[in-house]
């Protein structure tokens, strides 16, 4: 073989810590982590570089498969197989090959050039030593170029998160750090000054609605309280002896293998001990295993860690499912009870942020509109659904219809369904009240939040939990001033 291998050497070059050095680098800039003053923000600034190190390495190791690295790359595969004689008799063609798409090619040609006729034998050996480090020089600046291009990628989007995060602190609870991790997934989208307005308003009418903050932080609780061993995601663990079979126990002989183990030694290996000339095929036959040895088996007792349910499992345990709030937005909603319901779901999106579940809201009057509010770009949907007008009719069977279709699949195995509404509507079909006791028997909660003196008593025993929330007007006022 006339030269190294060159089909691990993409890897090679991305394993041999430029990738490391571009993380650090990015740590170090000051600007990044005078503005990560939240330990929260740190580690998350710190989880997302680890994660973009992952990607960028799939990218950069992508760089080999343009057409010029393995065309050039087979070539030199080909090359490095061939003896000195099929060297100095087919290198020409390589070399016309390289003219058009390889750095080596004029290096190559004066190589070829100053030992021409000489057919030096070492000289196939230099050649591809020589293009083997200029494959490498090539692919490396590839790298380079790919990695220094992510690399500014990357800082832009993390100054924009750190600027999202920045302007969130004026809107979100202070103290929160559970949700810090989740909202900066979500702090790629640039907020404009009036998204930012709208989400500090309904911020601030929480604040002073305290009722409100109170029905969220209950519903909040109630996925954790479910008793159900099937929703545990972390299962107790307790110590527990147990046996296991063990080729180091010497119970019983259950056959012969080759080994080096002496004490397990058959008889009549030692007899190559008995002839001078024949004791270097024992020794020989001890240093590459191949002695013959009684096999042995038994069962080994040790004590180890056993996974097992316990029926008195923390609630922190339970594995909780998605908020789908389902927010009346008729014309009869507008005004105090509109900005209630605004709030109330923006109180639910920063409980599910703190507990990692999913939080979408539905707006129905006489159609549909569904928001993520915990997807990536989830703040510019969140501030997409709080500058929403409520007007039109009350229209509740379609969106009753729409979450029990969601709430039937896998991943919706204990959710909490919200229904925030003034509930001055008809009673539904028994066809829908069927389906929703369906859906209970899987753990799934149907909740009722009423912001009307006059809702409809019969339509609202459709749920599990009703609350009502319509403090008098003397009472807004008091809060108001």
């Amino acid at each position: 073989m006339l030269g190294a291998d060159g089909l691990n050497l993409v890897l090679a070059i991305a394993d041999s810590g430029m990738l490391d050095s571009a993380v650090n680098e990015l740590m170090a800039r000051s600007q990044v982590m005078m503005v990560a003053e939240n330990p929260g923000v740190k580690s998350s600034v710190k989880n997302h570089l680890l994660k973009w190190r992952g990607s960028v390495k799939k990218r950069i190791t992508k760089v080999c498969e343009t057409e010029r690295f393995q065309q050039e790359i087979a070539l030199y595969q080909e090359v490095i197989y061939w003896n000195e004689s099929e060297f100095f008799e087919r290198i020409p063609d390589v070399i016309r090959k390289l003219e058009w798409h390889s750095a080596f090619y004029l290096q190559a040609r004066r190589l070829i050039e100053k030992n021409k006729g000489i057919n030096n034998p070492m000289l196939p050996h230099y050649f591809c030593d020589q293009w083997y480090q200029s494959l490498s020089d090539a692919l490396r600046q590839a790298q380079l170029s790919e990695l220094k291009a992510n690399q500014e990628k990357v800082l832009k989007d993390l100054y924009q998160r750190m600027e999202t995060m920045k302007n969130m602190d004026k809107v979100t609870q202070e103290g929160d750090q559970a949700s810090v991790g989740r909202l900066w997934d979500m702090a790629s989208a640039k907020l404009s000054k009036s998204d930012l307005t709208v989400m500090k308003r309904h911020a601030e009418f929480l604040a002073k609605n305290k009722g409100l903050q109170e029905i969220a932080e209950k519903l909040g609780r109630m996925a954790g309280q479910v008793d159900d061993p099937e929703l545990n995601r972390a299962p107790a663990e307790e110590l527990q002896m147990v046996e296991e079979k063990s080729d180091e126990a010497t119970d019983d002989i259950v056959g012969v293998h080759e080994s080096d183990d002496l004490n397990k030694l058959l008889p009549n290996e030692t007899l190559f001990l008995a002839y001078p000339e024949l004791e270097v095929v024992f020794y020989k036959h001890l240093v590459d295993k191949r002695l013959m040895n009684y096999r042995m088996q038994g069962k080994s007792r040790t004590l180890r860690k056993i996974r097992a349910q316990q029926p008195d499992n923390k609630q922190v345990d339970v594995e909780k499912g998605p908020f789908i709030i389902c927010v009346d937005a008729s014309g009869s909603m507008s005004g105090f009870p509109e900005q209630c319901a605004k709030a109330m779901a923006y109180a639910l999106m920063q409980i599910a942020l703190a507990e990692d579940r999913d939080c979408y809201v539905m707006l129905f009057s006489t159609e549909q509109i569904t928001y993520e509010l915990t997807r990536q770009d989830g703040l510019r949907e969140a501030s997409d659904f709080l500058s929403y007008s409520f007007h039109g009719g009350t229209d509740l069977e379609p969106v009753l219809f729409k979450s029990i279709e969601l709430m039937s699949s896998g991943k919706y195995k204990n959710a909490d369904m919200v229904v925030i509404s003034d509930f001055i509507a008809p009673k539904q079909s028994q066809q829908m009240v069927d389906k929703v006791a369906e859906l209970k028997k899987a753990k799934n909660r149907f909740h009722a939040i009423s912001l009307s003196k006059y809702g409809n008593p019969e339509l609202m025993s459709l749920f599990d939990h009703s609350w009502a929330y319509h403090p008098n007007l003397v009472g807004r006022l008091m809060k108001k001033w």
